[in-house]
């Protein structure tokens, strides 16, 4: 199509032409310039400037606070508006962020009914009402805001529920726990020294494939060692030393006396037992009293923590997890004297009692620890992105200057939970009084270096005394990784149910619970008379 336009610009002719191109195509015949021709110019240019000061008013009134100073942006202006639509470049008016930046409250949202639940509702009143830019953005604000309030509350209120469910001792436990110190006291098959007294100097052997578990919790001190001795190819090189305290001896020594691990040897004990820990003052029990008395001043309890109101929701979960009893218990504490408990052994691996074993953990007696002291997973790569991201800057608070001027935030943390110890090198280092020296500075600086736990005192007091082993050997945070897969969790030799989440609580994740629970007798006596459950 061609368009002709005449020279006096009276007549216009359309010529068919083909395609785009040739529609486009404008031919005006030359003809000298005429005083009718700038007339019919200057009319046309005066309409066109007529039609743009109408649309720029428009603009202004809409409330578009940046006026174009140049023919191009004025142009970028008119293109859409002139095709018949009305169509922005993309950006969010000013008037939006305006309204988006300034604070709201929680006492303005307070008693409020008129703010929209859901964004159905957010539509259907936006519509209804007809909103400008400004209350648009201040409805989504309101709304967004309670959701973010409410999200926080439902939040720390899990988070506190999860607490009191994991401090706690379930009911179930207990009466494990009465019955078989009631066994104990009737039934002379449930007093049987361990080991038995043929089998005593495997104890101190060297030889032999030396296990530590430390643990007040009698069922999961016996899924460690049914399935530790279950796994093995060679079962009887296996010493289980379990070490617990004076309240769980009794139904401890009763549960193992009952029932035998044979060809295994099972060694009970508790901390009284240990002449070390009789003699003088023992630094462990110092600074547990110190650590009680100063969490007691500054934490203010569980009330304080979900009461304030500004603190991030991970903050208040660490809060609270500080309270938890396992941080101020001696059997968390206690490996660090693991050189003095066992004098005569050059090698231990030590086992935490919310872990299960599924394969044979003797290899390990054959890592090169290139003299280092602790053989222990690190935590900072890896597939799990969430479990295996951890760092020093994790666990150490680094703005404290102290801890900033001796460690760098960057370097891998490691994993507690299944550690191979070289005693016999431990014994050459000063690893426990370092030990000891940064919970004193943490006391002094108000619990302030870290938060909880005995990691963060332990990276630092094995720091340079760590050698790294396969990730095979310890697959962490079956007890607050959700998201972790049965198949996964089952290809690794030991799994670690570290988190709030224990396999025998009933906040467990219901897919990752068999891997602990196929390792728990359900028709044992004991066990179906205080009706512990596999699932």
């Amino acid at each position: 199509m061609q368009l002709h336009i005449s020279p006096s610009l009276r007549h216009v002719t359309v010529v068919t032409g083909k395609g785009l191109r040739e529609f486009i195509k404008v031919k005006v015949g030359s003809r000298r310039f005429s005083y009718q021709m700038m007339f019919y110019s200057l009319l046309f240019f005066t309409f066109l400037l007529r039609f743009v000061f109408v649309l720029s008013t428009v603009d202004t009134i809409d409330g578009d606070p940046s006026p174009c100073s140049s023919l191009a942006c004025l142009g970028k202006r008119l293109k859409p508006k002139l095709l018949g639509r009305r169509v922005e470049t993309g950006n969010v008016p000013e008037a939006m962020y305006q309204v988006l930046e300034q604070p709201l409250s929680e006492q303005e949202l307070k008693g409020r009914s008129d703010i929209p639940q859901t964004l159905k509702d957010f539509m259907f009143e936006v519509k209804r009402t007809k909103s400008d830019a400004r209350e648009f953005a201040q409805k989504l604000k309101e709304m967004v805001t309670l959701m973010e309030q409410r999200t926080r509350t439902a939040k720390i209120q899990e988070y506190l529920y999860r607490h009191v469910a994991s401090s706690s001792i379930p009911k179930q436990l207990h009466c494990l726990a009465l019955k078989l110190a009631h066994e104990h006291s009737i039934n002379a098959a449930a007093r049987l020294q361990l080991p038995e007294a043929e089998l005593v100097p495997a104890l101190v052997d060297n030889d032999y494939f030396h296990f530590v578990l430390a643990s007040d919790n009698i069922l999961a001190a016996s899924v460690v060692a049914k399935s530790l001795v279950q796994n093995s190819l060679r079962p009887h090189k296996i010493v289980l030393h379990i070490i617990t305290d004076r309240k769980t001896y009794f139904p401890m020594q009763a549960w193992f006396s009952l029932h035998p691990l044979s060809p295994a040897i099972i060694e009970v004990k508790a901390l009284h037992h240990f002449d070390w820990l009789s003699k003088g003052k023992v630094p462990v029990l110092e600074a547990m009293e110190k650590d009680q008395r100063v969490r007691s001043q500054f934490r203010g309890g569980s009330s304080v923590i979900v009461a304030n109101n500004d603190e991030n929701p991970v903050v208040v979960a660490a809060k609270l997890q500080a309270l938890s009893p396992k941080y101020n218990s001696l059997m968390n504490h206690i490996r660090i004297h693991l050189p003095e408990l066992f004098p005569s052994l050059n090698k231990v691996v030590f086992l935490d009692d919310d872990i299960v074993i599924q394969t044979d953990l003797s290899p390990l007696w054959d890592i090169d620890m290139d003299g280092k002291v602790n053989g222990a997973v690190e935590t900072c790569r890896g597939e799990d992105k969430f479990v295996m991201s951890k760092k020093f800057k994790s666990y150490l608070n680094f703005s404290n200057p102290i801890i900033a001027r001796h460690f760098d935030p960057e370097e891998c943390a490691w994993a507690y939970g299944m550690n191979v110890f070289d005693l016999a090198a431990w014994r050459k280092t000063n690893i426990s009084s370092t030990y000891y020296h940064w919970l004193d500075e943490n006391l002094k600086s108000d619990l302030s270096l870290w938060q909880l736990g005995t990691l963060p005192p332990g990276l630092i007091a094995f720091h340079g005394h760590v050698q790294t082993i396969d990730p095979f050997w310890h697959m962490l945070g079956l007890g607050y990784q959700e998201t972790t897969s049965f198949s996964d969790a089952e290809s690794a030799a030991v799994v670690h149910f570290n988190g709030r989440a224990k396999p025998w609580l009933d906040i467990a994740f219901p897919h990752l619970r068999p891997l602990w629970a196929k390792y728990l007798d359900s028709s044992d006596r004991f066990i179906k008379s205080c009706h512990i459950r596999a699932s």
